[in-house]
């Protein structure tokens, strides 16, 4: 898929979670190519469009440019219970323990807590030592949205 993203994310192997429409799009000649993208979904940089022209945008100061997208896997930490590659895994719900290692896989960006999402690999034990929360958590790669 063909979208405008900052200069600072036209890299290919960049991700990032698509937040919408800002306040600063409205008027804005380009917004038909850069609000393209759904919502809350994990997107990975495949390609940076070559000879693309840098545009003036008013929410990423180095200006956009095109490039190709596609919706990105997420690694999470599911419960170890019923996680399985093929089967469907949830997000056991917020954790407040933002020092953990595995925080950023217990809520990660890109998948909503009740969302269940299909599991493409069980990657294996999560990085941390223990569980603060007492959760029997995996680690594993959720395909990406839709499929």
């Amino acid at each position: 898929m063909l979208t405008l993203v900052g200069t600072r994310l036209a890299d290919p192997g960049t991700e990032f979670v698509y937040r919408g429409e800002a306040s600063t799009c409205e008027g804005c000649p380009y917004r038909k190519q850069c609000l393209n993208l759904t919502e809350g979904v994990r997107y990975e940089v495949t390609d940076v469009r070559k000879n693309g022209q840098e545009l003036d945008c008013g929410v990423h100061d180095g200006g956009v440019v095109a490039v190709d997208v596609e919706p990105a896997s997420v690694r999470a930490n599911v419960p170890s219970k019923g996680a399985y590659a093929g089967s469907k895994g949830q997000l056991l719900g917020p954790c407040p323990h933002t020092e953990c290692p595995s925080h950023e896989y217990c809520e990660p960006m890109g998948v909503d807590f009740d969302e269940n999402r299909k599991i493409e690999e069980i990657v294996g034990d999560p990085p941390h030592d223990y569980c603060a929360l007492g959760r029997e958590l995996t680690l594993v790669e959720f395909a990406p949205e839709g499929d």
